[in-house]
């Protein structure tokens, strides 16, 4: 590996998925303002909306996941193409 080009901050921080709160603790250096309480020692908290506990691949469970309204927006832009090829069969 080459040499001067990796972080030297990597430290035990908390990843949080916000869908459903559960938390996982390893080493990282993503920058963080937020602190987090497990098991009484305090971490730096990063939060996810996406995790291993709650992607479908690794739940099994096919579950929609849209916090910001990116299917509607694709079905808005894409709406009048839609409507077009609907006509036309």
């Amino acid at each position: 590996m080459k040499t001067g080009i990796h972080p030297e901050n990597y430290r035990l921080v908390a990843f949080k998925d916000m869908s459903n709160d559960k938390v996982f603790i390893t080493r990282s250096c993503a920058p963080s303002k937020e602190t987090i309480n497990v098991d009484g020692v305090e971490y730096p908290v990063v939060k996810l909306e996406v995790s291993s506990f709650s992607h479908p691949f690794f739940t099994g469970k096919m579950k929609f996941v849209d916090t910001a309204g990116r299917v509607d927006k694709f079905r808005n832009k894409y709406k009048a193409h839609y409507e077009k090829m609907a006509n036309n069969k």
